[in-house]
């Protein structure tokens, strides 16, 4: 999940495409090393929980975007793909769809290309399953740290919650769908690359699928999804169709789930791009927590119950949006996503949101050590309600206040804390400096 970068995605993916012809777009498969064995390092585990172990470990090198590590999560996701019985649907029939990531408009984005994996399960009625349901989850995450990391040392990032978890999710997802009776309508499961880095997979694509995007009925997106314990489950995209509301009560109480449900279709992962063509979209995940973006993120902190609930509720979710009657009428938003691609001049608090709902401004589950946030003397719990003279509402009011300042800004921060408003200042540091 990208906090980071809020939602450029799409003009990145167009300048991709075009910059794909340049000698740094070659890919490397001919060279690649060989992957960890599976095997070996989940050794002794089972599912949900053996798949984020393989993910996770440190063989893998956090998973960055078109390295030899993303490239062996690819093939552990399709082979297990084909082991459910999911056709690969990707290039030439088969399990990739190979992603260009050289970026003019995101200058953290590593030559070469990366894969998004993408497999079919085939509906059973042969009138309608040539629609689908996307079932999704990204796959890459941080490698050593770099850019979007909140831990200052050079570690691996392991991201097992994100996204190892969505990805188990979404395999068990599969494996729930397979057995028995197939929904009438096709869903199909893809694991996209390039999340960490502006959405670069979804963008792509969705403008280079290969089954007809007309054909798509709604997107279902993991992303964080193992920490849920006790607490609720956050759904974004509830306003999308008019009908997510009543089919997520049901599925979330069969499912044992509480639910905390916001109506925004655009949002922080890859459902975005989605959203942005016209359709239904969810996104859920379990907030996030002191281990976001950073190498303390790793398997044994992951909730294996967790990761088995979101799982059966999203199952229940597309068997029902498989059924022939079922029919989701979509609701576009007043919104609009913010083009925030980190290019070096963009400013920076240091905060983490947490995405409990509180009834104004931006709930804080972290500030980064040493950022401008943390010097001016933010903490955790704190609720910041306004910056540099602007009101904010939510998240996204955040992002407004933010985008109108550069490096370097000295600004004014309203906090609640306690129940009482305090003011706090801040100099604006820049993302990576």
């Amino acid at each position: 999940m990208n906090l980071q970068i809020v939602r450029g995605g799409m003009a990145s993916m167009l300048c991709a495409v075009l910059l794909c012809g340049l000698p740094g777009c070659a890919t490397r498969e001919a060279t690649r090393p060989a992957c960890p064995d599976p095997a070996e390092i989940a050794a002794g585990f089972t599912e949900p929980l053996a798949t984020v172990r393989y993910l996770a470990d440190d063989a893998l090198e956090g998973r960055m975007s078109g390295s030899d590590g993303e490239h062996c999560a690819g093939e552990f996701i399709a082979a297990r793909m084909a082991s459910i019985g999911l056709r690969g649907a990707g290039e030439g029939g088969s399990y990739f769809q190979q992603v260009p990531l050289a970026s003019a408009l995101q200058p953290h984005a590593p030559p070469g290309t990366g894969r998004n994996v993408v497999g079919l399960l085939e509906g059973s009625d042969p009138s309608l399953k040539h629609e689908i349901i996307v079932v999704g989850a990204h796959h890459d995450h941080l490698g050593w740290g770099a850019f979007s990391s909140l831990d200052n040392t050079r570690a691996v990032h392991n991201g097992a919650d994100d996204n190892a978890s969505g990805i188990s999710a979404m395999l068990r997802v599969a494996a729930l769908l397979a057995q028995g009776q197939r929904p009438a309508r096709s869903v199909l499961f893809t694991a996209f690359t390039g999340e960490e880095l502006g959405l670069l997979g979804s963008a792509y694509f969705v403008h280079a699928l290969t089954i007809p995007l007309r054909d798509a009925r709604a997107m279902i997106n993991m992303d964080m999804v193992g920490r849920l314990g006790d607490g609720e489950l956050i759904v974004y995209g509830v306003g999308t169709a008019r009908e997510w509301q009543a089919l997520l009560k049901h599925q979330a109480g069969a499912a044992g789930i509480r639910l905390a449900e916001h109506p925004e279709g655009y949002g922080f992962s890859d459902h975005t791009s989605f959203y942005t063509q016209g359709m239904p979209v969810l996104h859920l995940f379990t907030n996030v927590h002191a281990d976001y973006h950073k190498p303390t993120d790793d398997w044994q902190k992951i909730d294996a119950a967790s990761i088995d609930k979101v799982a059966t509720m999203v199952a229940g979710l597309a068997r029902t949006l498989g059924e022939p009657a079922a029919r989701l009428t979509f609701v576009p938003g007043e919104e609009k996503p913010a083009r925030m691609l980190d290019d070096g001049t963009r400013a920076y608090l240091g905060t983490v949101p947490d995405f409990s709902p509180v009834p104004r401004g931006v709930l804080l589950s972290g500030v980064t050590p040493g950022s401008p946030g943390d010097r001016a003397g933010m903490r955790r719990g704190d609720i910041l309600v306004r910056l540099g003279g602007q009101d904010v509402r939510d998240l996204q009011g955040f992002t407004n206040a933010l985008q109108a300042h550069r490096p370097g800004d000295e600004v004014d921060l309203g906090v609640l804390r306690q129940g009482q408003e305090i003011t706090l200042r801040a100099v604006l540091g820049r993302r990576g400096g």
